[in-house]
This record gives C-alpha cells, structure tokens and sequence, in this order.
C-alpha cells in the first residue's frame, strides 16, 4: 500500500502532472535524436546550440512572447550561422561552432545582467518544471510531436546519412539537405528539452541517451527503441527523486541519465571496462 502511494501521491498535484508529461516528451525526442548526433559526431552540435538560445529566451522574457519563439529562433541563427562560416571560410567545423555559440550565449549574458530584473535567470539556465504553465505544456508537445513525427519518416534516410553519406548520395539522397533538416531538428528539439533541464543541461538529454545506448547495444535499431525507453525511465526517477527531496527536477532527472551512462560504461555485456576485465581474467586463468 505505501509504494502504491508513494507512485500516486505526486500525482495528485497538478504542476507534477505537467512536469511528467513535460519532461517525457523531452526525453523521448532528444533520446531519439541522440541517436544519430552520437553516430554522426555532432555532440559539440548539440551543446552549441543549446547555449546560443539563451539571448531568444531572454529577449521573450523582456518581450513578454512565448519562450519557444525566441528560443526557436535563435537556435536556426545559431545553426545557419555556423553553416555560412563553415562552408564560405577555411575554419573548421568546431572553430565556427566555438565562435557562434559563444558569441550568442554572451549576448544573453549581456542583455541579462542588462536587465536582471526582468529575467528570470535560474529558470532559463535550470529550467523550470515545476512551475509549467498549460501554454508551455502544450507548446512543449506541440513542437516535440512535430519533431519525432518528421524523425519517424526520415529515419531511414538519417541512418544512411549517418553511415554512409556516399550512399545516400547514390541513391538520390541529398546529404546537404538531410543535414540542413537534421540542424532544424536539433533547433526544434532544444527548444522543446529548454523548459524541462533549462539551457545549461539540455546538452546532456541530447546526448546521453544516446551515448548509453551505444554501449548497450551494437545494433542501430535497438539503439532507437533503447535510447528513448532509458530516456524516459531516467525522467520518471528524476521527477519523483526531485519532488520527494526537493530538489531540482531537471539536475536530478540529467543525474539519473549520468548514472545508468557510468553502469553502461562499467557493466555493459560488450564494452563495459569490469565485463572487458573479467573477461580477460577468465581468458588468463584458462
């Protein structure tokens, strides 16, 4: 009876109700797109465009507009921005993605401390899961829906992007728009993950999963089914680890994603380092 409450006394609340959902959809669409960011190598991707989102948020805080404009906003100047430099300049892919996002993520720290008051600087940072309004639920659905549904479609397409792009261009497929889709993707996958961890952790939801799904597994298929299931298991223990130690919800839901990356790191059946050792050890002894 006390762990039948333990599950549906949160529930009771409203704002949990939100968070849950919030959070689940986050987890799920930056779990799937993780998968082939992980494949392609685009984890500084992922971490840039998550921080050059903070000048949109702060500017739909002054402006009073909803956060995901701004947000989605700045996330395609972010990534437009770093396709222009890399492709009519001779720097390197990373040097562009370091300049861009560090510029952006400074002009926010600019107009922040520009107008303090008017901004709420732990919510955009940490996010703000608790405090989840109908509206942001409901964009946070809206635009994660519309994500996974053109993820689904093009999966096929994605994965032969991601291992062989000398293929897909002899089958007809174009790598510059597949990529040019993915980078929107990425955007759009940011802004719905910003309410749920905030712009400092939202890098974490899109990679680990996938990065812990990698050890897990060395079949891509199961991968995709993998990644988004450790995704929202992680989201269910944060939420409900946050809301009985009052803590924060998105440090301890990225906490709990960390924590089954480091026993896949140690313990997975292929690449974990104590499965690899033991393995060596009965190797030894025979």
């Amino acid at each position: 009876m006390y762990l039948v409450d333990f599950f549906v006394e949160p529930l009771q609340y409203t704002f949990m109700q939100r968070a849950l959902l919030v959070t689940i959809v986050a987890s799920i669409v930056c779990a799937v797109l993780s998968c082939w960011l992980v494949l392609i190598g685009w984890s500084l991707m992922g971490d840039a465009v998550s921080h050059a989102v903070l000048p949109g948020v702060a500017l739909s805080y002054l402006l009073g507009a909803p956060f995901a404009i701004g947000a989605l906003l700045f996330a395609l100047v972010a990534v437009g921005a770093i396709g222009v430099v890399r492709n009519t300049t001779q720097v390197k892919e990373d040097a562009a993605i370091g300049v861009v996002f560090t510029t952006l993520f400074a002009l926010g720290v600019v107009l922040i401390s520009k107008f303090p008051s008017q901004i709420d600087l732990n919510h955009i940072l940490f996010g703000n899961l608790l405090g989840v309004s109908q509206s942001d639920m409901w964009q946070v659905v809206v635009l994660g829906g519309l994500a996974f549904v053109v993820m689904i479609v093009k999966r096929r397409d994605f994965t032969l992007f991601a291992f062989d792009r000398t293929q897909a261009r002899a089958v007809g497929i174009s790598p510059t728009f597949l990529s040019g889709l993915m980078l929107t993707l990425l955007a759009l996958t940011t802004v719905v993950a910003l309410q749920a961890v905030g712009v400092i952790l939202v890098v974490a939801m899109l990679i680990t999963p996938g990065a812990t799904a990698y050890l897990l597994t060395q079949s891509f298929r199961r991968m995709l089914l993998l990644a988004p299931a450790i995704g929202v298991g992680c989201a269910v223990v944060g939420i409900y680890v946050s809301f009985y130690l009052d803590v924060s919800s998105g440090g301890t839901v990225v906490l709990a994603q960390g924590s089954v990356f480091t026993l896949a790191y140690l313990f997975s059946p292929t690449q974990g380092i104590v499965t690899r050792a033991l393995r060596r050890r009965e190797a030894a002894a025979v």
